[in-house]
């Protein structure tokens, strides 16, 4: 287990704010979907600007297959100012429309998930069921030296309708900064 949810459980519903200006839920990403990989991930955080793109990779690969691909941003803007939604909106130029990012104002779906560091990744299969929780892989300081792709080898299992081998990984970051309380 990671943080509080549970590898089999239910995903929470969320309703957030994204950078489009639309609020969308995340019933409405699973819609026709194989998966939905939801990744808690800022701006500001050396872990995550390591990881975007391999992330963005991710996605261009899996997309294909039916996948979607979530971040939302769970830090509190008045300690990091580049977490705003104009700096989300400037991250996301020029990264395509699949480039899907919404603002947690408060952290409460990050608490919800139980996600405590960015980058936190969450798969969840067509049925939004938790199927795999924590790191990416095993190595954000360089692709060359990783060893484990943890979220590749989840999704794979997945979209196989095969069991996940490993489910969960304890993710490493920097620590969610939450503007209320918790």
């Amino acid at each position: 287990m990671v943080g509080d949810l549970r590898v089999g459980v239910q995903a929470p519903e969320f309703d957030l704010p994204g950078i489009d200006g639309k609020n969308l839920s995340l019933g409405s990403f699973r819609k026709g979907k194989n998966a939905v990989v939801v990744v808690f991930f800022c701006n500001h955080c050396p872990y995550c600007l390591a990881y975007e793109e391999r992330l963005l990779k991710l996605q261009s690969q899996y997309s294909k297959k039916g996948v979607a691909f979530i971040r939302i941003n769970p830090d509190d803007e008045s300690s990091h100012p580049e977490d705003t939604f104009e700096e989300m909106k400037k991250r996301a130029a020029g990264k395509g429309a699949d480039f899907i990012y919404f603002k947690d104002m408060e952290g409460a779906t990050a608490r919800t998930f139980g996600a405590k560091v960015v980058p936190e990744a969450f798969l969840l299969d067509s049925e939004g069921a938790v199927r795999y929780a924590g790191r990416i892989d095993d190595c954000w300081q360089s692709l060359k030296r990783v060893r484990r792709h943890d979220l590749r080898e989840a999704l794979e299992a997945v979209l196989q309708d095969r069991d996940v081998a490993v489910k969960s990984t304890r993710a490493v970051g920097c620590a969610i900064k939450r503007a209320g309380p918790g």
